[in-house]
């Protein structure tokens, strides 16, 4: 499906739906938004005319939601809630390096789990500042220090995180092949076979890369893999060479779900492949207090 720019509601938009909902009343919304009730109601209608859903039934009794209002606009909230997450984890790429929270993060766990953990730790320390980088978890190792709190997806840390540092658990991974939805293993009706596997160029992270050393470790006992098809340096580019047909890649379930879910690649089993990893918090001496209720948010959000 093509998407337009068009076909989606504006964010402000939904504010309003949603705040109308809450209130009661489309002119409270307004006023709670700091908005003229004419504008107010222009945002209404541009969502149900870009929906084709009828949102509020208006009467005495002010703005009631339709039936299937309601449903819109709980799922409403939930694009807002996303919209506060990458707010929030965008302004700690801006947080000056004097920040008291300094964090560094692998890309899978900056992409797919550092937002939402950000997001629910700002609800506790509004008050602090934090500067994020992000990198492969080689990398990350580097950076870590007494003041960088370090977030990695290697199978075991990597061999540059300084020595002494201490490390927890904090979620679960676990690796898988994927295709382009139109390629020849999507038809199959049985696993890809592992040789098979080694022997086809794959579309890979660089070097350094947490999902890079997790599937060259999985596949140590079995064989060589073949030289790759490309060598990129994000999820988000072997996701796209993937779904244009580049060739298989093997990715964190964490970063293909979405595109799953939504047809652009398909997951493919492969007999006796499993790599699962867990997925840690790094630092250096005694954790700060920030430091540690991070991590602890971290471990709250995995174990749910």
């Amino acid at each position: 499906m093509t998407e337009r720019l068009h076909d989606y509601p504006l964010v402000d938009d939904l504010l309003v739906v949603i705040q109308t909902a809450e209130l009661g009343s489309l002119s409270l919304a307004a006023h709670a938004l700091g908005l003229a009730q004419p504008n107010a109601s222009r945002a209404v209608h541009r969502v149900e005319r870009r929906l084709g859903v009828r949102l509020f039934s208006r009467g005495a009794r002010g703005s009631v939601p339709t039936t299937e209002g309601a449903l819109v606009i709980d799922w409403a909230r939930d694009v807002v809630e996303a919209n506060r997450r990458l707010l929030t984890a965008a302004s700690a790429l801006t947080r000056p390096a004097s920040a008291p929270l300094r964090i560094a993060a692998s890309q899978t766990i900056a992409e797919e789990l550092l937002p939402g953990w950000l997001g629910t730790f700002r609800r506790e320390w509004p008050d602090v500042e934090i500067a994020l980088t992000v990198a492969n978890s080689t990398e990350v190792g580097r950076l870590i220090d007494a003041d960088v709190l370090g977030f990695v997806e290697s199978p075991e840390l990597p061999a540059t995180v300084p020595t002494g540092a201490s490390s927890q658990v904090v979620a679960a991974d676990r690796l898988v092949v994927v295709v382009a939805a139109d390629h020849e293993w999507a038809r199959r009706t049985r696993p890809v076979g592992l040789d098979e596997l080694l022997a086809t160029p794959l579309v890979v992270r660089e070097p350094g890369s947490g999902t890079r050393v997790s599937l060259e470790q999985a596949v140590a006992g079995h064989g060589r893999l073949a030289p790759p098809a490309l060598e990129l340096a994000s999820n988000a580019a072997v996701r796209v060479a993937v779904a244009s047909g580049a060739g298989p890649a093997v990715l964190s379930e964490l970063a293909v779900r979405a595109s799953v879910a939504g047809g652009m690649l398909r997951a493919v089993m492969v007999d006796d492949l499993a790599i699962a990893r867990q997925l840690r918090a790094v630092w250096l001496g005694q954790p700060s207090s920030a430091m540690r209720a991070l991590i602890e948010v971290a471990e709250a959000a995995g174990a749910r």
